[in-house]
């Protein structure tokens, strides 16, 4: 049974008080002096010669040129003829190069409020005269509705169709008589 007042005791047993939580790492563990003293230097990477794509902008035009018809001139053209782009190339093709120099990314800061506006409650004022005028419009359009559409009986009441002139016509062989 429960110990009444007190709380349930839990199975595991804890690890003695020279026990450290957590890791110990020898390399880097010698505190504030450590830190301060002896800064870890980041050793300078072997840099890659990076391969460039080819240019097919250049490459296509010379294998017109040479007579290349075929997929598999061109290929052999390419083989033999193996052009790559220059470095600075590298960012001036495509949509990049319509982008103005000054031109910086992301979001643009909001405008500040004017707090002159905040003090005179101007916002508030805005907001009243846009209801009013969303009012004032339902309320005539909501005269629109109450008036009754016109159908074609009405419409051909008040605009009656042009008489038709009675033609007096008869077969041609009485018109000689």
């Amino acid at each position: 049974q429960h110990e009444v007042g007190k709380p349930l005791r839990n199975c595991y047993s804890l690890p003695g008080l020279d026990f450290t939580y957590g890791m110990y790492v020898h390399k880097r563990d010698g505190g504030v002096a450590e830190a301060i003293g002896h800064w870890d230097a980041a050793k300078p990477r072997k840099i890659k010669k990076k391969i460039m794509p080819r240019d097919f902008l250049t490459m296509n035009p010379g294998a017109v040129e040479a007579g290349c018809t075929t997929a598999r001139e061109f290929g052999l053209y390419y083989k033999f003829m193996d052009i790559r782009c220059k470095e600075e190339d590298r960012f001036l093709t495509g949509w990049v190069s319509k982008i103005p120099a000054d031109m910086t990314f992301g979001r643009p800061a909001r405008p500040s409020t004017p707090i002159y506006d905040i003090i005179q409650h101007r916002y508030k004022e805005m907001w009243m005269e846009h209801q009013r005028a969303r009012t004032i419009v339902q309320k005539i359009e909501k005269k629109k509705l109450d008036q009754v559409r016109g159908n074609r009986t009405t419409y051909l009441r008040t605009h009656p169709p042009p008489v038709k002139e009675e033609s007096f016509w008869h077969p041609a062989r009485f018109e000689k008589v």
